[in-house]
């Protein structure tokens, strides 16, 4: 009702996306810093130098939600090579359902993994998170989703 671009966590939160951006775009009214609704998705996106890559980078967001699952939240851990000896089936359902606007792929891969959200709310604007443990890797998935997205 402000005028103002809205942005939505659905990077940990994604429930209640379509609902919140329909309620938003209903109940927007033009202001002199805005004429129409301005939609900023959060997301999660880890891209590497191959889909394997991205995909074991990807361990570490799955290892941090299923801890906020166990109530054990701590330092971001480093990837691991089987996710599935880590979590419980009951905690990747969990885990998984709070990451499902996350992406992970190679450079050529991602941009297609990243549409169907896009194109579902309408986003003006992605706000990218990439918890990802290794500050080199974490740079480099940012360099390549640019290169990606250009």
């Amino acid at each position: 009702m402000l005028g103002l671009p809205y942005a939505f966590a659905s990077h940990f939160a994604p429930q209640a996306l379509m609902e919140a951006l329909t309620i938003y775009r209903e109940r927007f009214k033009p202001s002199a810093q805005l004429s129409e609704p301005y939609v900023i998705v959060g997301c999660n996106v880890i891209v590497a130098d191959t889909d394997e890559s991205a995909k074991r980078l990807f361990t570490t967001p799955q290892q941090q939600f299923t801890r906020m699952v166990r109530g054990t939240r701590g330092q971001l851990p480093p990837p691991i090579d089987d996710i599935e000896n880590f979590w419980s089936p009951m905690e990747k359902e969990q885990a998984s359902s709070m990451l499902s606007c996350s992406f992970y792929g190679a450079r050529a891969t991602i941009k297609a993994k990243i549409a169907p959200l896009i194109k579902a709310t309408g986003a003006d604007e992605l706000m990218v998170a990439a918890a990802i443990w290794d500050h080199r890797a974490r740079v480099r998935s940012f360099e390549l989703l640019a290169e990606a997205m250009a």
